[in-house]
């Protein structure tokens, strides 16, 4: 079964996530089948905090993939401002 999940990087005290397809028994920061985005918690400035292809996301969940809680709340806030940016 697939997963879509986030994968940690980032140095202590400094996280950095990959947001990952990933069978659902690979480790959380190993193997993963497709990078599709990320997310920085401590982005300051005009660093964006996350970043999203939301054409493979919208892909993984056609083929049966699970969506983490946290990703499902990342994809909600993707698409809040996706829309409120193009209006």
């Amino acid at each position: 079964m697939v997963v879509v999940r986030l994968s940690r990087g980032g140095s202590t005290k400094k996280p950095f996530y990959h947001m990952v397809a990933a069978d659902k028994h690979y480790p959380r920061d190993g193997r993963y089948i497709e990078k599709i985005g990320y997310f920085n918690p401590l982005a300051k400035g005009k660093a964006p905090r996350l970043h999203l292809i939301r054409e493979r996301v919208t892909y993984w969940q056609s083929v049966g993939a699970e969506l983490s809680a946290r990703v499902v709340s990342l994809v909600k806030e993707w698409d809040k401002t996706v829309t409120t940016q193009t209006n």
